[in-house]
């Protein structure tokens, strides 16, 4: 496969050739359909003039005089009577003059081979060194007829102007050729730069850093090349925290598991112990099934498998129906619950934003002690809805808010208190606020309880 470079090299080459060619055809075409006519008349006139003073002035020496305007810069063909020709100057590259049209001009007839000379694309007109294309008069010299044919030379007419022009654009093409060299250069290193670190970076090296400065289109590719590859360096991060989290989270509980099905195998457990031991199975069985469950509802938050189903639905009921779910826990612990829920619809997902409820209550319920309370409203106006859910449990630090959002964290305090805890549940809330257009804030101090407070639009 052919480099960049050498692909632009080849497209200038061509570009060159094909300009050349191009501008080639269109002087010629012009030529022939605007210059020709004037060019055989301007040379007609002149060998006229030629004609008339040999037959004017009759010079002694007819071919000295020939002699003498040929090296003036033209070409001279002098045919007599009997069909026989001399030159003078340059001879004729091509000799295709023919008989016929040497008897027409001996007959008194002019000849305009420049303007009649065949129109086609590749024929140069101007600078076809033929015989056929000239101009030809009759003269009479002492009693005899002659027919005089005649075309610049071309050689002579080149003058120092023109091969400095000629020269010119000679030097011109080389240097276009060398800067398109030099430029082609400059523009492909940072590209091979670009190319070097994607293949770093499908090696997992994420921390190199590109030097290119540009303020075009490639700085801007590397400008976001570079984001891309801070961002993938964070996610690869994440990603080895995740399952490093995960499997810390599965262990635990596994062998745990393992440990009391190993003690339950004694026959000669007492059957208390033996209850004891099942239980402590069956809550560690249960925190493996909801750390699954909840595991899979964050792959298809991330993946989008399970798209949002929109819907416009009573939020406030569902709220209530959620708050009621909770009732006999609220009981059991002895907590006081305050509900302030205006009546209200959204447009949104139900099963999802379901999660987003329960996940806040229960977290609610699990941090406050007994004899707690827990408040919850729902304010509604034009275009959002506004949940608040407080309780006067153990609080955050506030260090540690701007975590609690991340998945798997948990402070390692008595928060942790619940055995059951993944520490995915507002990782899950915030994606499903985010994923409605919605925010979610918290206030939270230590030892005096949170508030987390949602925001969702209602279309």
């Amino acid at each position: 496969m052919r480099s960049l470079y050498g692909k632009f090299l080849l497209y200038t080459a061509g570009i060159m050739v094909f300009s050349a060619l191009s501008a080639f055809l269109a002087v010629n075409t012009y030529y022939h359909q605007n210059l020709k006519g004037s060019n055989d008349e301007k040379n007609m006139n002149i060998v006229r003039e030629l004609a008339n003073y040999i037959e004017d002035a009759a010079p002694e020496d007819l071919d000295f005089y020939l002699t003498t305007q040929a090296a003036a810069g033209y070409k001279l063909l002098l045919v007599d009577e009997n069909l026989e020709g001399k030159r003078y100057g340059q001879s004729f590259r091509l000799d295709n003059l023919e008989e016929q049209d040497v008897m027409t001009v001996l007959q008194g007839k002019d000849y305009h081979g420049m303007r009649n000379f065949p129109t086609e694309t590749f024929v140069t007109g101007f600078f076809s060194d033929e015989t056929a294309n000239t101009v030809g008069v009759p003269f009479t010299y002492k009693g005899a007829e002659y027919a005089l044919f005649l075309r610049p030379d071309i050689k002579l007419l080149f003058t120092e102007v023109h091969y400095l022009l000629g020269g010119m654009v000679i030097v011109m093409a080389i240097a276009s050729l060398l800067a398109m060299l030099i430029v082609a250069k400059r523009l492909i290193r940072p590209i091979t730069q670009l190319t070097l670190a994607t293949k770093k970076v499908g090696k997992e090296e994420f921390s190199g850093i590109l030097q290119i400065h540009q303020k075009d289109e490639i700085g801007q590719l590397a400008e976001s090349f570079q984001k891309m590859t801070e961002r993938l360096g964070e996610n690869d991060l994440i990603r080895k925290k995740f399952i490093s989290d995960v499997s810390h989270d599965f262990q635990s509980p596994l062998l745990n598991i393992k440990g009391y099905a190993g003690l339950l195998m004694d026959d000669t457990l007492p059957a208390e112990e033996r209850s004891g031991y099942a239980k402590v199975i069956q809550s560690e069985t249960d925190r493996l099934s909801s750390l699954t469950k909840q595991l899979l509802l964050l792959t298809s938050l991330d993946q989008m498998m399970s798209p949002l189903k929109p819907v416009t639905y009573d939020v406030s009921e569902q709220l209530r129906d959620t708050v009621r779910k909770y009732r006999w826990l609220l009981e059991e612990k002895q907590v006081s619950l305050s509900m302030e829920i205006e009546d209200a619809e959204l447009t949104g997902d139900p099963a999802f934003l379901e999660k987003v409820w329960e996940n806040l209550l229960s977290n609610a319920l699990k941090y406050t002690n007994d004899y707690g309370t827990i408040e919850v409203s729902l304010v509604s106006d034009e275009t959002n809805v506004t949940i608040m859910i407080g309780d006067s449990g153990i609080g955050i630090a506030e260090e540690n808010l701007p975590h609690i959002f991340n998945r798997f964290y948990r402070e390692d305090d008595s928060r942790t208190i619940a055995a059951e805890g993944t520490g995915l549940g507002l990782s899950i809330v915030q994606q499903v606020v985010e994923l409605h257009n919605g925010s979610i804030s918290v206030e939270s101090e230590k030892g005096q309880g949170t508030v987390f407070t949602l925001a969702l639009p209602k279309m």
